[in-house]
């Protein structure tokens, strides 16, 4: 098949899903256009049967910013009409939704538009009065829906007032980069052999939660030697270096910004801390698991669907950092509980996210779609 796809090209979980999609897709034998606003971070090097696209937009005096919605639209009907393709996968509803429902009625073929929600484009977005109505628009003018949990299927329902089919594909891992051991050298440039090592990654976003990533790493830290990792970066970034001076820990966190192959460093942990507000997968906490890591975490969104509480991981209320830390604790004092969390993570990731039965259920959608 050759299929289209538009993404966020900057960090984050749906980014990474669509990118990783695109890329699996390609070494299945289909044709897979990008078309994009720039090149995704995760693409890399070069990728047989994989092409892109990117937009380049001119600025007009008469508008007062560049019509880059419109545009895209455009370029994604010439893609379509161009390459003859059979599918245009937007990730996200806006603009990309919106966006494929314009070149579908601009395209000279018959192009079918499906649409993976993510999470802020629903639960975010959505609060804007304004938009509101242009995303359910994207979403029942696309001919599939789909969503990366089924919290987030009951949230879209409930938001949109819509009847809609949603399927859920949750998102997937490749197993083979997001592993054990392939973090060691990492570890050992990181952290002391002695010292435990706590980690976070995100967007550094109200709803991540840092004060809470950083109250948890402090009482952990009054008991056993550690050290916490943050990488990403955000609105939050600046606030959390001062939470950290007030607190006195800037000797044991790392804070290393913006990471594009997270895999080593995330390998290179021993629990992974993810307290969120809000979440409609918990993407990371996916990786971690493949990787054998341990998840802390909190009961919101999708992450109970990705994390199983007891097995993989300990899952607590929302803004709980007493039990947080304390479950923490429990893993990092007890080796044969962490130990069996750890196998038990990677083995939960194998068998429910692998991205070989991921990317068959979405050649499926594609297929049943196109009446292929």
């Amino acid at each position: 098949m050759r299929i289209g796809i538009s993404c966020y090209p900057t960090i984050g979980g749906s980014g990474a899903v669509a990118t990783e999609l695109g890329k699996a897709l390609a070494k299945r034998g289909h044709e897979v256009h990008f078309i994009v606003t720039d090149v995704p971070f995760r693409l890399g090097a070069f990728v047989e049967h994989v092409y892109i696209h990117e937009l380049d937009t001119t600025t007009y005096p008469v508008l007062r910013t560049p019509p880059y919605d419109f545009s895209l639209a455009a370029l994604m009907a010439k893609v379509a009409d161009e390459y003859q393709l059979d599918v245009i996968h937007a990730h996200y509803a806006l603009p990309f939704a919106v966006c494929g429902f314009l070149a579908r009625e601009m395209a000279k073929r018959d192009v079918k538009v499906v649409t993976t929600l993510h999470g802020t484009d629903v639960t975010v977005l959505a609060q804007d009065t304004s938009l509101k109505e242009v995303i359910k628009l994207g979403i029942e003018k696309s001919d599939a829906v789909t969503a990366v949990s089924r919290s987030l299927i009951q949230q879209t329902r409930e938001l949109f007032e819509t009847d809609k089919p949603i399927e859920c594909i949750y998102n997937f891992i490749d197993t083979s980069v997001f592993r054990p051991q392939v973090g060691e050298k990492v570890r050992s440039s990181l952290a002391k052999p002695q010292e435990r090592v706590l980690l976070h990654v995100s967007n550094f976003r109200q709803i991540k939660r840092i004060p809470d990533v950083i109250e948890i790493f402090a009482r952990v830290r009054a008991h056993v030697q550690a050290r916490l990792l943050l990488v990403g970066e955000g609105p939050e970034y600046s606030g959390a270096r001062q939470r950290v001076r007030e607190l006195g820990l800037e000797p044991y966190v790392e804070f290393l910004g913006k990471q594009d192959e997270v895999a080593t460093l995330i390998a290179a942990a021993d629990v992974l801390l993810l307290p969120s507000a809000k979440e409609s997968f918990g993407l990371v906490a996916l990786e971690a698991m493949a990787c054998g890591i341990p998840v802390i975490g909190s009961i919101a969104g999708g992450i109970p669907e990705v994390v199983v509480d007891g097995v993989t991981g300990f899952l607590s209320d929302v803004g709980d950092v007493t039990k947080m830390a304390t479950d923490t604790l429990r893993l990092l004092q007890d080796d044969r509980l962490y130990n069996d969390f750890s196998q038990a993570a990677r083995r939960h990731a194998e068998s429910q996210f692998h991205v070989h039965d991921k990317v068959g259920e979405y050649e499926a959608l594609y297929r049943r779609v196109c009446g292929i």
